[in-house]
Order: C-alpha cells, then structure tokens, then sequence
C-alpha cells in the first residue's frame, strides 16, 4: 500500500504532508478494506513521527540560531 519512492528518512517534510493528506483521504473515504486501512494507518503514524522529528530539528535550528532569544532580524536594530 505504501508509494515505494523513498524511505521515511529521505521523504522532505512537504512530501510527507501531501501523503499523509491522502492517507487520510483515503481512510475517510471508507472505500478502503479494513486490512487496508490498517496498513494505512500504520503509515500515516510513522508519517507523523517523521514531520514531528523534522520540526524538532528545525526549532532546535533555529534556537541555536536565535541566541538569548533575539532573532537575526532584531540583533542589528
């Protein structure tokens, strides 16, 4: 049931989204089989997992970034 394209490591967060969007389709749609739906779901759950890490590496990012709480914007103000 999966795409096959790439591993959930090399899928950008964009990429993600959109599949996790039509699984999400899918199942709402109710036309999918219960064993189906499950594989699905399975997906969508490691779907989320990964955006989650995405974001957690782009904040952690940005606050090494932003020292003391100012953003990159403010420090020559």
């Amino acid at each position: 049931m999966s795409d096959g394209k790439k591993t959930k490591k090399d899928i950008s967060f964009e990429e993600a989204v959109e599949r996790l969007e039509k699984i999400v389709r899918m199942l709402e749609s109710g036309s999918v089989p219960l064993d189906d739906s499950l594989v699905l779901f399975e997906e969508g759950v490691e779907l989320v997992k990964t955006c989650n890490s995405k974001l957690d590496a782009v904040q952690q990012k940005i606050t090494l970034l932003t020292k003391d709480g100012e953003t990159p914007f403010e420090a020559g103000e």
